[in-house]
């Protein structure tokens, strides 16, 4: 398939280029709707295999989701999703799913129309994938929002109580997240109950007209942004009380080099932006400076490697100091195609099979990997590797993927740095 497609020819007529792509979408849809097929008959062998093997019923399926996510390149917390996605359409919708197959329907799509009707029971679903009929075209040319609506119209005309639950429970799904974007900026998103998000913002939105009718030169968006930091963190300007783990060559720090540096929970940073955040304290506020620098000495990357320095411990849990090494050396879950923030960290080695509490035996694991890393038939080891810490991890269906911690500043890549062949890696 992959060969076919590679030697296609692309057209040098407008309107033949406009029908190939057309005819490789429809291609993809059909390829979703195959993978979402092979997916539910994989669950289902994989439920026998452990039933066979004595598994309990309840504990019956376990991982199942995240080495179908490692076979498709994705996060393992994304298996779970990717897995629903296909019992839902196999087993629930045969319309969306025919539409699928029939290049009808994408499979993002097909995902909207999932989510939509997820809160409804197997019974009621069904009479809304029929009441839709995607397979008849009736979203041909509509976008994701009219398809949204839709598909909440017609599932809280068939069970509107469950709908309200659903609108109730998903309150407590409040959280905040933090995400990196160009230029050293970064977006922080809070995901609110709509009446605590309109509240928050009509408070900033007040402060920003009343700054900026008496004077205050900064725009609304850069009153409203100061606003929220000073507001959350108490401090103007700046930020206080709280740690910044940065990471950079001692060529950068004290030579003007121009090897970027590393700010932990963000990503790469220029190497002049990393040497003014140092001489303004980095936002760091009292009592925390001499912290800062005892960091920055243990955080140094050497020379042509980029690797940092080890160390060692015979405790069962990593010391505070070896946590941090390797949350520093991993930057997010070491589990391939995983970027999740790291929340444990984990014995490569389990520790009841005589796995050392050292540095080349951590990985910085998310909680979900971790959990599954603990399932049957999964195992992990490191492999050995002049460059960066190698880590191998083997599923139960005996496919093996690898990750290569990140590249840290100083780094200088070299061949023996890629990964085999077919095998996934952590991107630099």
């Amino acid at each position: 398939m992959t060969a076919a497609v590679r030697s296609l020819r692309v057209s040098s007529d407008g309107g033949m280029q406009i029908d190939q792509l057309r005819a490789l979408e429809e291609l993809k849809s059909a390829i979703a709707g195959t993978q979402a097929r092979i997916a539910v008959a994989f669950d289902a062998s994989q439920r026998q295999a452990q039933a066979a093997a004595g598994v309990p019923v309840t504990e019956q399926g376990q991982g199942v989701g995240a080495q179908i996510a490692l076979a498709r390149r994705e996060s393992p917390a994304k298996g779970a999703r990717l897995l629903g996605l296909a019992k839902a359409l196999v087993t629930e919708m045969p319309h969306t799913m025919a539409a699928l197959e029939a290049g009808q329907l994408n499979e993002w799509r097909a995902t909207l129309l999932v989510k939509e009707t997820a809160c409804l029971s197997a019974e009621d679903r069904c009479a809304v994938d029929e009441e839709l009929a995607a397979d008849s075209g009736a979203f041909e040319g509509l976008g994701d929002r009219t398809i949204i609506t839709a598909a909440k119209s017609a599932a809280y005309r068939r069970d509107p109580r469950s709908v309200t639950q659903r609108a109730s429970r998903a309150a407590s799904e409040r959280h905040v997240s933090l995400r990196p974007v160009p230029d050293t900026m970064t977006c922080l998103t809070a995901l609110l109950p709509v009446a605590q998000g309109v509240a928050v913002h009509a408070a900033l939105t007040r402060r920003a007209d009343r700054l900026r009718s008496s004077g205050d030169p900064r725009s609304r968006g850069q009153i409203m942004a100061d606003a929220l930091v000073e507001q959350i963190t108490g401090s103007r300007p700046g930020i206080t009380g709280v740690e910044v783990q940065l990471v950079m060559t001692d060529r950068t720090l004290f030579q003007g080099d121009s090897e970027p540096a590393r700010l932990a929970g963000y990503g790469i940073v220029p190497a002049g932006l990393a040497r003014d955040l140092l001489a303004e304290g980095g936002g760091i506020g009292p009592g925390q400076q001499d912290e800062l620098k005892v960091l920055l000495r243990r955080l140094y990357t050497a020379p042509d490697t980029g690797e940092l320095v080890g160390m060692d411990s015979r405790a069962r849990l990593f010391p505070r100091s070896l946590r941090r090494f390797i949350e520093v050396r991993d930057d997010t879950c070491r589990t391939p195609y995983c970027d999740a923030p790291i929340r444990h960290i984990d014995h490569v080695l389990p520790w009841h099979n005589d796995g050392p509490t050292s540095l080349a035996n951590g990985a910085g694991l998310c909680e979900a990997c971790n959990h599954t890393k603990e399932n049957a038939g999964w195992s992990a080891k490191t492999l050995p590797s002049a460059g960066r810490h190698m880590l191998e991890v083997v599923t139960p269906a005996k496919r093996k993927y690898r990750s290569s911690a990140p590249r840290l500043p100083g780094h200088r890549a070299k061949a023996s740095d890629a990964g085999p062949a077919g095998m996934g890696t952590k991107p630099p």
